[in-house]
């Protein structure tokens, strides 16, 4: 018996040992410094939300809703219309949240020019890029962003309007 009695306390000696190695001190947390706190998500932190249970939906804003004039846009003009390329850019513009600037000497050549077929049926393509495409090459577009304004002057390399340069036609001159 004494044995089994000297096996036991040595048992409780080795559990209690054990219970005491467990347990640890905690040592109170210092307080949260408030630089780490206000600092801003890394660079390439994209929140997001499960939707479903497939579906994680990201909590950032397109990038066509924060510039608009990224937007995507279809339009098919009726082709009975006739159309003028200043008509077609105020269609186009109608939904997107820009607005043509006003009528000057300097864009209206550009406005009342006729629309070509080739541009009754427009996108899908980005709204800056069918606007530069109905004005043609020979326009710059610019946009006032304050004011949601888009405007075209003539580029640098353009010819002012009715100024044609002649062209030349090689002819014989049959004696």
């Amino acid at each position: 018996m004494p044995q089994l009695k000297n096996c036991l306390i040595f048992l409780l000696l080795l559990n209690a040992l054990m219970l005491a190695g467990c347990r640890s001190i905690e040592i109170p947390a210092a307080a949260p410094d408030l630089e780490q706190i206000a600092t801003q998500p890394p660079e390439h932190f994209v929140p997001v939300q499960r939707y479903d249970r497939y579906t994680l939906v990201e909590l950032t804003p397109e990038a066509a809703k924060q510039n608009l004039l990224l937007q995507i846009i279809d339009i098919d003009l009726p082709s009975t219309w006739s159309v003028s390329v200043g008509d077609a850019l105020r269609y186009v513009l109608l939904r997107s949240g820009y607005q043509l600037c006003d009528s000057t000497p300097e864009n209206n050549a550009l406005f009342a020019l006729p629309l070509p077929a080739a541009h009754l049926k427009l996108g899908p393509m980005v709204l800056r890029d069918v606007l530069q495409m109905l004005a043609g090459p020979a326009w710059l577009l610019q946009t006032d962003e304050r004011l949601r304004r888009v405007c075209f002057l003539p580029s640098a390399g353009s010819a002012p309007a009715g100024n044609f340069l002649p062209t030349t036609v090689a002819s014989e001159t049959i004696q």
